[in-house]
């Protein structure tokens, strides 16, 4: 939704910039970095960088800046209010209990997928070898089996624009990132209602998601599981995991 010009604070978009800056490849800034990954100047970048590290949000060793632990206000105040996260947890906890699986659940932010709920208990195979499964953890969506399924229930317009002049980094050996095939790739999705992901954006690991929607039909987020090669064989995720993540969604849809 776009808003008048006049109702654009653009320091609060500038200041918002800054901080998600700041990320696995550039945990620390100066107001020079800072500028070139903002687009701002550098004087203003320093001045964005003094405000936040005077509210809190930044730490500094007079030179370089990195966030502090008070970000997670924004995210802790999401995961005490969202009623989705809430919602999906207990069944996220239930599938992780009767499987020794990981599953999660992400949203479409951009170019990426966000973890907004996560099972607990882990199995420890998995635990070890599948990287950024925390809360919050921004993973590429082309390269995910959540962010496939996302990208195919898109509307044809928001899909078409989120793919113009787009760039698709190649993560592993594995990643698809031809446009032509990448597009094919989103359609046999669209189809399915599935996806199946493997060694694409870790290697040794595959993972196999589903759509989870509302009554009206609506894609809310993705659900998926995660697991080793021997666990996610083409055989069980036919006669196990397909079957089992397509019920869940089945049972949560009245809840979303």
């Amino acid at each position: 939704m776009s808003i008048a010009k006049a109702d654009y604070i653009e320091g609060l978009a500038k200041g918002l910039s800054v901080l998600e800056a700041f990320d696995t490849e550039r945990q620390r800034l100066n107001a020079t970095q800072a500028a070139q990954r903002t687009g701002i100047t550098r004087a203003a970048a320093r001045r964005h960088l003094l405000t936040l590290h005077d509210l809190g949000y930044l730490e500094s060793d007079g030179s370089h800046y990195w966030l502090s632990a008070r970000v997670l206000r924004f995210a802790g105040s999401y995961m005490a209010t969202s009623r989705l996260p809430r919602t999906l947890q207990p069944t996220l906890n239930r599938l992780a209990f009767q499987t020794q699986a990981a599953f999660s659940a992400v949203l479409l932010d951009g170019g990426e997928g966000v973890i907004v709920a996560r099972s607990a208990g882990v199995a420890e195979p998995v635990r070890q070898l599948a990287y950024g499964l925390h809360l919050g953890a921004r993973l590429p969506a082309h390269a995910t089996s959540t962010g496939r399924v996302l990208l195919a229930n898109l509307p044809k317009d928001e899909w078409v624009a989120w793919l113009a002049g787009r760039e698709l980094a190649k993560i592993t050996p594995h990643t698809q990132v031809g446009l032509a095939k990448f597009k094919a790739l989103i359609g046999k999705v669209r189809n399915q209602d599935y996806c199946l992901a493997r060694d694409e954006h870790e290697l040794g690991i595959h993972a196999l998601a589903v759509p989870l929607r509302n009554m009206q039909g609506r894609t809310l987020a993705a659900l998926n599981v995660v697991g080793t090669p021997d666990a996610l064989t083409d055989t069980a995720v036919q006669r196990k995991w397909l079957p089992l993540l397509l019920e869940a969604a089945r049972e949560l849809r009245p809840l979303l």
